[in-house]
């Protein structure tokens, strides 16, 4: 027997799992019963029907392995892949890195996010129907546009050693993906690269690495998105360099994927011209890849926030629920009408405390299952950042999940996007 071929109890409980997390009778045609009383949302005129509304979880095992539930609307508690799909969230997107772990075997943090748990997350992913986008990192921790660190298994090869290395990783990720019956619709090659990867800094390595990762793409998943992607938009002659570059050099992509980050990353108006400009010069499709906003100032895990009161970043909303949801809105809005966009990916929506009672008890946890954005540990690695600052989670105020993990009612957006909402106004 092939081993992508399931056997007839597992096969049984698979179908079992697709009837419990197939889509929610509230949603039916576009009639949305998934009503607010709260939360006001203006309906987005021309929305496809296969727009990606897709939510980054990458942490949600060791956030689990930590203690944290998640309950739906009603209170109960509830698997958090059932309730995103039954929201109206599409796909998940889960982070890759070769090896996060030091010597001992000890975690660095942020998920812990290996190919195996990526591989997890794939599976339970498709139980509840929703497609996957696999972010590539080739790191062994956070790769963004302030480091990209080679692997430790990749140090000292060249640009062509890394390339056999890098194609061979993602088609053994993949092949494992694809046995355990994840619906991988996108693969990023590289994540936030913005002009190096996996420690090269010239175009030509880092085109020559990226061709490999496509390669491997191809082969596995056929039928998936290649996705670049990159960060900064407001930096807009850096984009059209990016992406000059890899028409240079012919890499095999079909979408030009971006951060944004609306307390970072400039206007609205500027994102849309940027990507628009791609997509008609490149014939690509376009995505915002992460994208997130307050709903508190306040911290809830005894670990400074990202952005909070005080912070020096442009706060182009409230930090409220309703804020929260009018940010991630707009950017949606703002994607469906830009040339050659395709979706939406929000950043880590169900990555909140651990629920301890102070410091030293999330400190504990954060340790011990990797729920922190780094672990101690991870200065082995890291040692200029995690290596300093390790701790918990920076965005736990950026959730849809409230410290306890129930939902706010910023969820309920993606229900609402083609229908609409009005609230009552105080008297």
């Amino acid at each position: 027997m092939k081993k992508n071929l399931l056997t007839l109890p597992l096969l049984f409980t698979f179908l079992l799992s697709l009837c419990a997390c197939a889509a929610p009778p509230q949603l039916t045609q576009d009639v949305v019963t998934f009503p607010s009383d709260t939360l006001a949302v203006k309906a987005i005129s021309d929305l496809p029907e296969d727009f990606i509304l897709g939510m980054d979880i990458s942490s949600v095992l060791s956030e689990e392995e930590s203690g944290v539930k998640y309950y739906d609307f009603e209170g109960r508690e509830t698997d958090l892949f059932r309730l995103l799909r039954n929201c109206g969230i599409t796909h998940v997107r889960v982070r890759v890195w070769n090896d996060p772990y030091d010597s001992e075997g000890h975690g660095y943090g942020g998920g812990n996010c290996s190919p195996e748990r990526a591989v997890e997350i794939g599976r339970r992913a498709a139980l509840c129907g929703l497609k996957l986008i696999v972010d590539f990192h080739y790191s062994d921790f956070w790769a963004d546009p302030g480091k990209q660190t080679v692997p430790k298994a990749w140090r000292g090869m060249d640009a062509m050693e890394k390339a056999e290395a890098m194609f061979k990783f993602t088609c053994e990720t993949l092949q494992q993906l694809r046995s355990a019956g994840a619906e991988v619709a996108m693969v990023q090659v590289g994540n936030e690269i913005n002009g190096f990867l996996c420690g090269e800094t010239d175009w030509d390595p880092i085109c020559y690495l990226l061709q490999a990762g496509s390669k491997a793409v191809r082969e596995v998943f056929p039928d998936a998105l290649v996705a670049v992607h990159f960060s900064n938009p407001e930096r807009s002659g850096a984009y059209r360099e990016y992406a000059k570059h890899l028409d240079e050099y012919g890499v095999d992509y079909d979408v030009f994927a971006s951060s944004y980050y609306p307390f970072w990353h400039g206007t609205l108006d500027n994102l849309s011209a940027v990507l628009s400009d791609i997509a008609e010069t490149y014939d690509k499709k376009v995505i915002v890849m992460e994208t997130s906003y307050a709903y508190t100032a306040d911290d809830t895990d005894f670990f400074g926030n990202t952005i909070g009161e005080g912070s020096a970043v442009d706060r182009p909303y409230p930090y409220t629920v309703q804020g929260q949801a009018d940010a991630v809105r707009d950017v949606i809005d703002t994607t469906v009408h830009t040339s050659g966009g395709i979706g939406v990916v929000y950043w880590e929506g169900a990555w909140i405390s651990v629920g301890g009672a102070s410091w030293e008890e999330n400190h504990a946890l954060w340790e011990r299952y990797g729920s922190g954005w780094a672990t101690a540990c991870a200065g082995s690695y890291d040692p200029e950042d995690a290596g300093r600052y390790y701790g918990g989670c920076a965005v736990d105020n950026q959730a849809f999940f409230d410290p306890s993990g129930h939902p706010l009612e910023s969820l309920k957006l993606f229900c609402l996007l083609r229908s609409g909402n009005t609230v009552a106004s105080d008297p």
